[in-house]
């Protein structure tokens, strides 16, 4: 599976690549940013997972990351949200179809024939990454935002081979509780609620899917989609009956943007670096 890099731009001593690669999962060209910091020898690494409406340069060119992850000697991977491209099916709305993968492997038509965005990070992304790139298997972690932090906690859960740490900003901590979560599922999963329940963190947490010991949230005061759409207060519940250490961080006046990301991101990479 060969990287082809597109871009390549020096930060904070290391590398950042844009790149692309064809992928056997999403049938489709994907395209992801590499950062790699100056060491000698593999790395650890961190998967960033994005939310919705984001491409691989949301995070890349927003986030402010990459000085932390320099200093922390640990790289960062960040994907596109979905496939793209002609053919692949799409929606009107921003919550659905291109851009709002859900990070699930879609069994419904018209989505099922490129939308396997499950496979696509743990199997394709991966060996794609490990391949070209001087990374670590061993020290692998991920996190992301909103759509992505669901992603990072659900993918987590479901692959605790994978990933030895797990973080969130703002994650949908229980997708089959609202309606992003309900409206994406129906589309890619079908009716059938039973198949939604392996994709809701708070419910994998419930029902003692949990093999990591410790998770990092945060989530802002002033984020227009926390009481309907994204209930950290779910996932608290579950972790606390499940023994699993939560820290969940309520930011104050903090929203939904990178502003909020950007403020805590260097937290959150040292929290990974100390795990991995």
């Amino acid at each position: 599976m060969s990287v082809e890099i597109l871009q390549q731009h020096r930060v904070h001593g290391g590398t950042l690549s844009y790149c692309r690669h064809a992928s056997a999962a999403t049938g489709t060209p994907m395209r992801f940013s590499v950062f790699l910091p100056q060491a000698d020898g593999p790395v650890p690494y961190l998967i960033w997972l994005s939310g919705l409406t984001c491409t691989e340069d949301n995070f890349t060119t927003k986030a402010g990351a990459y000085a932390a992850a320099a200093r922390a000697g640990v790289a960062m991977i960040a994907p596109d949200t979905s496939p793209r491209g002609e053919g692949v099916a799409d929606d009107p709305a921003y919550d659905l179809g291109q851009g709002a993968g859900f990070y699930v492997d879609a069994v419904q038509a018209p989505w099922a024939a490129h939308f396997q965005m499950e496979s696509y990070v743990v199997r394709d992304l991966i060996a794609a990454v490990e391949g070209a790139f001087p990374l670590d298997g061993a020290r692998r972690g991920v996190f992301g935002h909103s759509m992505g932090g669901h992603g990072a906690l659900t993918l987590t859960l479901r692959h605790p081979e994978l990933f030895k740490s797990v973080s969130a900003f703002a994650p949908i901590c229980s997708p089959t509780r609202c309606a992003w979560g309900q409206k994406a599922f129906t589309a890619y999963l079908g009716p059938d609620e039973a198949a939604w329940r392996e994709h809701d963190a708070a419910l994998l947490v419930e029902a003692g899917r949990a093999r990591v010991s410790e998770i990092l949230v945060d989530q802002g005061t002033a984020d227009n989609f926390l009481a309907d759409q994204l209930k950290p207060e779910l996932l608290k519940v579950a972790c606390e009956a499940a023994g699993v250490a939560l820290t969940l961080r309520m930011q104050e006046g903090y929203d939904h943007s990178y502003f909020f990301m950007t403020s805590f991101v260097a937290d959150h990479v040292a929290w990974h670096a100390e795990r991995l």
